[in-house]
């Protein structure tokens, strides 16, 4: 049985200069960036024309998971996989031979920066959406707004710790990207499509996006209200995270002790 211990806060902030010292981290957060604001852009405009009026927070929610998650994979999945790569992963487990340290480490570090990232990209994505829109399509309240840029925060910081410990477990950034995008977007369609469509709104995708609407709000991706508040899609989420983690770290001890 492995036991996730916390992390040593030299061993945070070890992870947290190896973070921002890579181009991958700036490419990734810059990709995301342009991604969600090009999205807002065209379709705002599109709302002056579009017969299916939408409100800038579904706009915004739309970038986000049609576009920047798939950015924000990149910089999770590189953040494990590009040490083994690389070879650093030798130097990292020499520094902290508890393995289980490193992996919580790469998490800590990713929680914060991709919350804060997916709140923000949210947010800068309904600004500009209700600038382009120029007072067509739907208006967007606060409650709205304020759930799907928080939601959108959580799920990208989750999805990101999600990544980690798939990538912890295969050590290939193709293998895990592949995965991991598996997992998100066709299963729950195959899985949907075998009569199984109760079991579509709790896997991390779906739920990520649940987590984004407000409660009794058509998903906009599945077009189904959600079964369940916001907040049990951020604790959905949370647990594939967790899970994943927690093979991700019981997989590293075993092959790399």
């Amino acid at each position: 049985m492995t036991v996730l211990t916390v992390p040593h806060g030299r061993t945070v902030a070890s992870e947290w200069t190896k973070f921002w010292s890579v181009r991958a981290t700036w490419w990734s957060l810059g990709g995301a960036t342009a991604l969600m604001l090009g999205y807002s852009t065209l379709s705002g405009i599109a709302q002056r024309y579009d017969n299916d009026p939408e409100a800038a927070n579904t706009i915004a929610l739309g970038g986000g998971f049609y576009l920047a998650q798939f950015a924000m994979i990149a910089l999770a999945t590189l953040f494990v996989t590009s040490e083994y790569a690389g070879g650093g992963i030798r130097s990292t487990l020499l520094w902290t031979p508890v393995r289980a340290r490193v992996t919580l480490a790469k998490a800590a570090v990713l929680l914060p920066v991709l919350f804060v990232s997916g709140v923000v990209l949210s947010c800068a994505a309904m600004g500009v959406a209700s600038v382009v829109m120029n007072g067509h399509g739907l208006p967007t309240s606060f409650a709205a707004g304020f759930t799907t840029a928080v939601g959108m925060g959580g799920y990208f910081a989750l999805l990101g710790v999600l990544c980690t410990g798939i990538g912890w477990s295969l050590r290939s950034a193709a293998g895990t990207l592949v995965s991991v995008i598996v997992l998100l977007l066709p299963l729950p369609l195959i899985v949907g499509s075998l009569g199984l469509a109760d079991l579509v709104p709790y896997f991390p995708g779906i739920a990520g996006v649940n987590a984004m609407v407000e409660a009794g709000k058509p998903n906009p991706i599945t077009m189904a209200p959600a079964p369940y508040a916001p907040w049990v899609g951020l604790l959905i989420c949370a647990a594939w995270a967790a899970a994943a983690l927690v093979v991700g770290a019981a997989v590293l001890r075993r092959r790399d002790a």
